[in-house]
């Protein structure tokens, strides 16, 4: 029989968001996801989480062939992405995800940007949440 243990996306987020500003160059952003392997990147503007940048807006933008050297994220982020508590249960947060086609769960405790979660973390957490007994 298996039993899944509770886990919530609080578990999921480790170290610093990655982050940049609304001005940040696509080319710059899509540099930064190669370089360091996110599939998305949160856009702050002070301390507001204003936007979200992902790998599908980094490959519209090369398709809708703009100028990546210049087009600064503002333009081809998703604005006031959904946002989730940390103690949000990550089958709720995975149904969420099958409802909305999304692949990022930005994760935010008072108005903190705490870390984003993707489709690929919380496949991680429910297989690790399944025990065999």
């Amino acid at each position: 029989m298996r039993r899944l243990r509770a886990v919530n996306l609080r578990e999921l987020v480790t170290g610093s968001p990655f982050i940049c500003g609304p001005d940040t160059t696509m080319l710059e952003v899509s540099r930064s996801m190669t370089e360091r392997g996110p599939g998305s990147v949160a856009v702050i503007d002070g301390r507001e989480l204003v936007g979200i940048v992902t790998e599908r807006d980094v490959v519209r933008a090369i398709a809708d062939d703009i100028d990546m050297a210049t087009t600064p994220v503002r333009e081809r982020m998703a604005p006031d992405p959904d946002t989730f508590d940390p103690e949000t249960d990550v089958f709720e947060a995975g149904e969420f995800l099958l409802e909305s086609g999304y692949r990022h769960l930005p994760v935010v405790e008072d108005g903190v940007l705490l870390g984003v979660v993707s489709l690929r973390d919380l496949l991680g957490a429910v297989l690790a949440a399944t025990d065999d007994t």
